[in-house]
């Protein structure tokens, strides 16, 4: 079987055995939210996975092995200190869907977590079984901005977590560093992370492909469960402070206040 098929495949399987247990745990938690968490650890087995089992160019496996790593490293360790330090009350979004779903179909949620884990690992398929060498300058680029994005990333939710640490700021808006330019500063350079992942792989066989990654993405943080859910959220929380938030502040693109 063709490793672009048994490769993915495997990965599902290991990603989806550990959606599993998680589903469990959460039953017995009552917090789906742990799903997040674990969302981005997966990122992790199935970077293991590609290192130890694709046959491409080494330098270029190992390049995508170290970022992936790293990013879901950092992700997954926020998540679980944010989320693990509260497992007995589940964040609010959660909250919202439990008076909508059955624990059924939080188990199918759980799952197509997994699915999501391996079609955005789409690029690090393609990219760590092309066997062309050397490096190309086009992955110079997408690297050094993946590399640039995972910083952003880790800057917007520190700053987040060190505003809401604060007792002084309770049911007040983040305005603080990132967040004064940006509603979601950490959602934009999520978005670009897998932007600067397509450009690192357009260069391999089938590279085209990755272009998928950002469009899904831009699509769940825009239409699904990003910003349209998150500021539900904070309406409902926060209320007229985060409706002047929304009016002077960009949703998305980091850029200069607006006036009211």
């Amino acid at each position: 079987m063709n490793a672009f098929v048994w490769l993915p495949l495997l990965s599902f399987a290991c990603v989806s055995l550990v959606m599993v247990f998680v589903f469990l745990w959460a039953l017995k938690l009552r917090n789906n939210g742990i799903v997040d968490i674990f969302w981005a650890f997966n990122f992790l087995v199935i970077a293991v996975l590609v290192w130890f089992l694709a046959d491409g160019y080494a330098p270029r496996k190992n390049v995508v092995f170290v970022l992936t790593a790293l990013w879901s490293l950092r992700l997954g360790l926020y998540l679980l200190k944010r989320v693990g330090g509260h497992l007995k009350e589940e964040e609010g979004r959660y909250k919202a869907l439990r008076q909508e779903w059955s624990d059924g179909k939080f188990f199918v949620f759980f799952q197509m977590q997994a699915l999501s884990n391996v079609f955005l690992c789409i690029p690090f398929f393609i990219t760590s079984l092309n066997k062309n060498a050397p490096l190309q300058v086009s992955e110079y680029i997408g690297a050094g901005l993946w590399f640039i994005c995972i910083i952003g990333e880790g800057v917007s939710d520190w700053q987040l977590q060190r505003f809401k640490a604060n007792p002084a700021n309770k049911g007040k808006v983040c305005q603080y560093g990132l967040w004064n330019y940006s509603r979601h500063p950490n959602y934009f350079f999520q978005w670009m992370l897998w932007v600067s992942v397509s450009i690192f792989s357009l260069s391999s066989p089938y590279g085209w492909l990755s272009l998928l990654c950002p469009l899904s993405i831009g699509y769940l943080l825009f239409k699904v469960t990003g910003i349209p859910m998150t500021e539900e959220q904070a309406l409902r929380s926060k209320g007229e402070a985060y409706r002047d938030y929304q009016r002077t502040t960009s949703v998305f693109v980091p850029w200069f206040k607006k006036g009211n």
